[in-house]
This record gives C-alpha cells, sequence and structure tokens, in this order.
C-alpha cells in the first residue's frame, strides 16, 4: 500500500489555515474531478485527532454536499492516530493509540490501494522524518499568508524529489505530485 500525503499548501508553503483562504465546497470543476480520481484510489484516511475532530465536526453534518467529499469520508476507513481519544464517534473509524510509525510501516507492506494523510501536519511531519511517504501531492493555493506551520518539519533535511504529475486549475490553484528521488513509484 502507498502511503500519501495530500496537503493544501499556500504559495509560501503554509498549511496551517490561520487565515481565510481554503474552502472545501468551493472547488472548480476541474479540480473537483482531480481530486474525485485520487480519492477514488484511498483506501484507508490517515488523520491526526485535531483534524479528525475538524473533520468529524464539519463533514457528516454536510447533507447537502454536491461536491461528494462528504459521501466519500463517511464511508472511507479512518484511522485516527490518538492516545487520548476513546470513541472516534464516527462511523468507519478507528482510534490507533500505537505508535504510528510501527502502524504506518506495517500498512505500508500490505497489498492495496492507498493510505492517505491529509491535514494532520504533526503526524504528517513524522511520517516525512521517517521516510515512510511514497508520494507529495500538494494543492497550491495563490495566497501568501506569511504565517504557520510549513509544510515539511524545520530542522530535517528534506530527500530530492521527483516530480510525478503537475497542473493547473482556472482557479488559479497548481497541483504537483513527487516522489522521492530514486524511489520507483508503486503502481499509480
Amino acid at each position: 500500500m502507498r502511503i500519501i500525503i495530500t496537503q493544501n499548501t499556500t504559495l509560501d508553503g503554509r498549511v496551517e489555515m490561520l487565515d481565510d483562504w481554503f474552502d472545501p465546497q468551493a472547488q472548480d470543476d476541474e479540480l473537483l474531478a482531480e481530486v474525485r480520481s485520487q480519492t477514488a484510489r484511498e483506501q484507508i484516511l490517515l488523520l491526526g485527532r485535531q483534524t479528525f475532530e475538524d473533520f468529524r465536526g464539519f463533514w457528516p453534518r454536510q447533507t447537502a454536499d454536491t461536491t461528494g467529499i462528504a459521501a466519500q469520508l463517511n464511508k472511507v476507513d479512518k484511522w485516527v492516530f490518538s492516545t487520548t481519544m476513546t470513541d472516534p464517534e464516527w462511523e468507519n473509524s478507528r482510534i490507533i493509540a500505537d505508535d504510528p510509525l510501527l502502524a504506518v510501516a506495517a500498512l505500508r507492506e500490505q497489498p492495496g490501494l492507498d493510505a492517505i494523510l491529509t491535514g494532520s501536519i504533526s503526524l504528517a511531519h513524522t511520517l516525512i522524518t521517517a521516510g515512510l511517504v511514497d508520494e507529495y501531492r500538494m494543492f497550491t493555493y495563490p495566497v501568501w499568508q506569511g504565517r504557520g506551520r510549513g509544510f515539511f518539519p524545520g530542522g530535517h533535511p528534506q530527500p530530492p524529489l521527483a516530480l510525478l504529475d503537475s497542473r493547473s486549475f482556472r482557479s488559479g490553484v497548481v497541483y504537483s505530485a513527487y516522489t522521492p528521488a530514486g524511489q520507483v513509484p508503486t503502481s499509480l
């Protein structure tokens, strides 16, 4: 199974949304089609506790969602990494209290589609630092935030990346996918 991080980011590489620059329900048709094609291969959604709680507080309540995102999030298997949460209170969710590095390394060895992590900055930094990421999918929004946490963890050297795909959308969002250089991508 491939471990993929999908992040929305600003032009200055900020993934922490401190300003109002991202609205998941306001995507243009082309961008939404790209998101749907990626989630079609999503077998497991990996989330940290905070992002899980944010998602759980919003998406299950979107009964008139025309994007299909709410339906996808409700049906996909969700693994929330937390040592404090006891009841996920969202269908198809399970709490993983074990070491995320061990759990994700074991998951990576299993056959299957994709395990995708989105948001969850601390968890993303943990997996990046451990070298457990097979692909990075970045959706860069045409804004400059100037503050907030960045995508790659500070103080940790990053491996060179090889471009797999890139395209732009009418909204000004640019999508780019990368794999660590030298890593042969498994079936895309």
